[in-house]
């Protein structure tokens, strides 16, 4: 399926710029709506057409679907621990927000629209290995409620309005432009902690074990899946390789301070243990092939923080 014209909700952001920068160079006329709440306006390339606005509000959402055939829609609020105390501006975002963008794309007449969901709408696993989209969806915090509940939505909508859609369950994403919170992006959140000379954080054993996909290879699997004919599906998008914290802070420690060792303290609730993505099902129905392992862009993601972080330059070393 061939697009002229793309609306990315979230692409002043981590994963939306990246995608929007693939779009760019695909020949794509790419429109951005972005509140700028977490994305950066920087981010933007400027050969994109960028809108500031809100996915909650009707008037911008459909000022933005204004001649477009294709959205991703991957603006959302993304913090499992922040959720648990914060669920209603989780789901006012993250639930009514898509709504809304459902809406508007039935009233636009889109051709597709990509959503952009979550690991956090699993159960978690006992075992580090690879779970298929058919495993169990009992989501352990608010975030993960919404982001199945938009799935869910996402499908129903789109067959009833007469579009396409698919949903990605993105897996732990990393690489350039992960805005530094307290509550996501491990690997940046302990970058910026080693700059300081402090040492990384694991709640619980850190024996946790989680799928990290580097953000290129989400931004590619993302636009693969508007360009195939694949509809009414969800899609795991990640490395298919498990990695632990631990594992983690130790190839952190050794890059930036080998004298810090990291601390343990107790576990969050609402986490997931073991999170690794088999992708079988995204490789056969979007030919996605993953190219990047941590161990070889883990100086990248460390210059890059360097770069724009304040913590640079403050403690530890190269």
């Amino acid at each position: 399926m061939r697009f002229s014209r793309v609306l990315v909700t979230g692409g002043a952001g981590f994963i939306g710029s990246h995608l929007v920068e693939r779009l760019l160079e695909a020949g794509i006329d790419t429109v951005v709506l972005d509140d700028l709440s977490v994305g950066k306006r920087e981010n933007v390339p400027t050969n994109a057409t960028f809108i500031e606005g809100d996915v909650r509000d009707p008037h911008a959402v459909s000022a933005a679907m204004s001649g477009v055939q294709g959205v991703f829609h991957l603006a959302a609020r993304v913090s499992i621990r922040a959720s648990v105390e914060g669920f209603y501006g989780d789901a006012e975002t993250n639930l009514m927000g898509t709504l809304n963008v459902l809406r508007c794309c039935a009233t636009a007449r889109v051709n597709k629209l990509v959503y952009a969901s979550s690991m956090a709408v699993y159960a978690d696993s006992p075992r580090p290995v690879p779970i298929p989209e058919s495993y169990d969806t009992v989501p352990l915090s608010p975030y993960g409620v919404a982001k199945l509940a938009c799935e869910r939505y996402v499908r129903l909508v789109a067959t009833q309005a007469g579009f396409q859609s698919v949903a990605l369950r993105y897996f732990n994403t990393y690489g350039p432009r992960q805005t530094f919170t307290p509550y996501v992006g491990v690997i940046t959140i302990f970058i910026r902690r080693l700059f300081l000379g402090e040492a990384p954080v694991i709640y619980g054993d850190g024996e946790q074990c989680r799928d990290f996909v580097y953000v290129g290879d989400v931004a590619n699997a993302t636009l693969l899946a508007m360009q195939s004919d694949v509809s009414g599906e969800v899609l795991n998008v990640g490395s298919g390789a498990g990695t632990t914290v631990n594992r983690i802070a130790t190839l952190l420690c050794h890059r930036l301070d080998p004298t810090i060792r990291p601390q343990h303290v107790a576990e969050h609730a609402g986490e997931v243990r073991n999170s690794i993505a088999d992708i079988r099902k995204a490789q056969r129905l979007l030919h996605y092939d993953p190219q990047e392992r941590l161990e070889d862009r883990i100086d990248e993601i460390i210059a890059w923080n360097r770069q724009t972080s304040p913590e640079a330059g403050r403690g530890g070393q190269e």
